[in-house]
């Protein structure tokens, strides 16, 4: 695992783990949705999100971390250190082990170690690694075509239901509905992603 880099304002972020010795995080349908649900509340006050998937033994993010703590609060102008991000993501993710353990009967740690980042600096990296996120079902052989995997962002960035995702900007990156669609219809290059991926949980 490459060397852990702090998470600075402002910028964007492959973020990735899987399971300890690549056992299940996933087992049933309710835990991917606990899953969402706890990042809504650890990770959204401090970071934006573009693009995600949740596959049985691991995850993958594409996240921007925000310079500001976004809270309910309308006065709240904390700022987001590199400190604060890190902290909220392994609470987020200590949380959802702490309930597995405890729904499962289970004992020790669920990831395999903390979460990997990576940064994302381009914009042609940004546009490569959506496709590959959402592609990751696929190659790991869950489904035939990644669109009929439901624990991706997929489907709700090409929709018009409420999201917290930053759907806006990433129809924008790929020109609209029609680009993204066309796009994802090609196949992911990932040796010229590799600096993306590196080890990422596969």
């Amino acid at each position: 695992m490459q060397t852990l880099t702090p998470l600075e304002p402002g910028s964007y972020y492959h973020i990735y783990n899987r399971g300890v010795n690549r056992e299940n995080i996933f087992r049933e349908e309710r835990n991917y949705t606990y899953f969402l649900r706890l990042y809504t509340k650890h990770i959204a006050p401090v970071a934006e999100t573009f693009a995600y998937c949740l596959l049985r033994n691991h995850f993958h993010l594409l996240v921007r971390i925000r310079e500001h703590l976004q809270t309910d609060a309308v006065s709240e102008t904390a700022s987001v250190s590199p400190a604060l991000a890190s902290k909220a993501f392994n609470n987020f993710l200590a949380a959802y082990a702490k309930a597995i353990n405890k729904a499962y009967g289970r004992t020790g740690a669920l990831f395999q170690h903390h979460f990997g980042r990576i940064p994302v600096t381009s914009d042609n990296y940004f546009a490569a690694l959506v496709r590959y996120i959402h592609h990751n079902s696929r190659k790991h052989g869950f489904v035939s075509d990644f669109r009929d995997w439901p624990y991706s962002s997929y489907h709700t960035l090409l929709s018009d239901k409420p999201t917290r995702l930053e759907r806006a900007a990433v129809l924008d990156w790929f020109g609209g509905v029609c680009g993204m669609r066309e796009l994802h219809a090609t196949e992911v290059d990932e040796q010229a992603l590799s600096a993306l991926i590196d080890d990422d949980a596969d």
